[in-house]
Formats: structure tokens, C-alpha cells, sequence
């Protein structure tokens, strides 16, 4: 297939048939996975030097809330109650500030391991997908961020009217990380319908066929995969994604209907190379 297809020098060297040796994958998958490491500690360490603002910034939606202020009045209070806890808080912290920074990496990492060189006319797919990668994990972290005031009030408003709130701040940074990298991500998916439309894996006509139950999908995934469940949330993240979904499947539509004839190869087996392009030019 032509996802097996890699250039001289920029990866592992296919054999006759096409497929890449095992070996270099695990090799190749290793380096970037160094690469992306690396990139999440330079990050968790520039978050560990800016702590304070930072945390100014995350601590920011729950301080909207009412509850917030029940400890101390009119004064923003989280509690914790272990020894380590502030050291983990911290640690927390940095490590929102390095998965958030250093996105451009690993996201860059995770597309060239899964997409190896295309023919010289798709490169400039490679391009627009990482323009637009990046910009839709930072969109949905900061959907995220913009929405979690409203749904922390939400559940915290089921709490009795006698009860006092004493939020942990482990347990409140867990609830803010797992929200910005779950919208992050969650964005991503239209643009993962897309790049397996252009190699030929997922038709448009697939697409409108299974419209109705993916629609119906990503409110479910929005239900179960926000922390709190709350409607808010919830509708928060699934209608962004499912614009971005109608979005991508107009983007099939008018690439397939200006190239009708254009490469498939879904009704090759894994096993099965694809043939080459006579006026693609010399192997690369």
C-alpha cells in the first residue's frame, strides 16, 4: 500500500514487496518516542519555573464558582491533606504546562511515524495536517478551559444547601488535566476521518452511511468521557466535534467528486503493495 512507502533517508528501507521490516519500525518508533519525551520534560520544566502564574490560571474557573469561596469568605480556597501532596500538586502542574507546550512535538512525532512518505503530489497533505493539528488540539483545550467554570458549578450545585465544599487540589488539577487533553484530542478525530479518506481507507460514501450513528456516537462519548458527565460538558464537546464531522465529510465530497478517479487502495489486503504511478517519478 502506499502508507508502506517511505523515501530514501527519511526512514526504514521497504523490502520487494513493499513492507517495512519490523525491526525498523520498533527502531523508528523508539527514536520519536524520544523525541516526544524529551519535548514533554522540556515543557514540564518551563511549567515547573512559571508555577505561579500558571496556577493563578488553572485555579481561575474553579474561583467563578460560589462554593469556592465557602472556606474563607470571598477568598478562593482548594485544601490538601497529605504531606506530598503540594510536591505532586506542582509536579501536576508542570506537566499540564508540558503536555499543552510541547504538542507541536509529539503531535509532529505521532503524524510522521503513522503517515511514512507519500507520492510527491500528497506531500502537501503533510503540511496542511500539521497546520491544522495543532491549532485543533489548542481549540479544544481551550473550549475546555472556557467551559469548565460552568460545569464545576453545575456539580458542585448538587451538594445540600448545609454542606460546605473542601475541594482537594490533587483531585481538582486531575479533573482540569483530564479536561483539556480529552477536548484536545477529541478534536483531532475529524482530521484522522479525513487523512484516512486520502489514502483510500474510508470512502465519503462510508461516511454518509454510518452518519446518523456517528452523530449519535459523539454525544455518548461526550457523556461517558467528560469527568463530571454534566449536560454542559457534554454538549460542549460533542457539537464542536460534530461540526468538525460534517466539515471533514465535505472535504471528501469535494475531493472525490474533483478526483473521481483518484487512488484506492481499500480493496488491497494489508499484505498487498500498491502499484506505482508511472509518472511518479524515480523511487524515492
Amino acid at each position: 500500500m502506499a502508507l508502506l512507502k517511505r523515501s530514501n533517508g527519511s526512514g526504514p528501507t521497504p523490502d520487494p514487496e513493499g513492507r517495512m521490516p519490523l525491526m525498523d519500525h520498533l527502531r523508528e518508533l523508539r527514536n520519536r518516542l524520544l523525541v516526544a519525551t524529551i519535548a514533554l520534560v522540556g515543557g514540564l520544566i518551563v511549567g515547573w519555573i512559571f508555577f505561579d502564574p500558571v496556577w493563578e490560571f488553572v485555579k481561575a474557573p474553579y474561583c467563578e464558582t460560589e462554593q469556592a469561596k465557602m472556606l474563607r469568605d470571598n477568598t478562593c480556597t482548594l485544601v490538601f491533606s497529605g504531606i506530598f501532596q503540594s510536591f505532586f500538586l506542582t509536579l501536576k502542574v508542570s506537566a499540564l504546562v508540558g503536555v499543552v507546550a510541547s504538542s507541536p512535538v509529539w503531535l509532529y512525532q505521532i503524524w510522521a511515524f503513522v503517515t511514512p512518505a507519500l507520492y510527491r503530489n500528497e506531500k502537501r497533505y503533510s503540511v496542511t495536517f500539521m497546520a491544522l493539528a495543532i491549532p485543533l488540539f489548542l481549540l479544544g483545550a481551550a473550549l475546555a478551559y472556557i467551559v469548565m467554570d460552568t460545569s464545576l458549578a453545575i456539580l458542585l450545585g448538587f451538594a445540600p444547601s448545609d454542606a460546605v465544599a473542601a475541594v482537594q487540589i490533587d483531585e481538582y488539577v486531575s479533573y482540569v488535566l483530564i479536561m483539556l487533553v480529552i477536548f484536545g484530542i477529541s478534536f483531532e478525530l475529524p482530521l484522522l476521518l479525513v487523512f484516512l479518506n486520502i489514502i483510500g481507507v474510508l470512502p465519503r460514501s462510508t461516511v454518509k452511511k454510518h452518519r446518523r450513528t456517528v452523530i449519535f456516537g459523539m454525544f455518548v462519548f461526550g457523556a461517558i468521557i467528560t469527568p463530571g458527565g454534566d449536560p454542559i460538558t457534554m454538549m460542549a464537546l460533542a457539537a464542536p466535534m460534530i461540526i468538525l464531522y460534517f466539515v471533514a465529510e465535505g472535504f471528501m465530497y469535494l475531493r472525490e467528486k474533483r478526483s473521481p478517479d483518484a487512488e484506492d487502495y481499500s480493496h488491497l489486503s494489508d499484505d498487498e503493495a500498491s502499484p506505482l504511478e508511472e509518472d511518479s517519478g524515480p523511487a524515492r
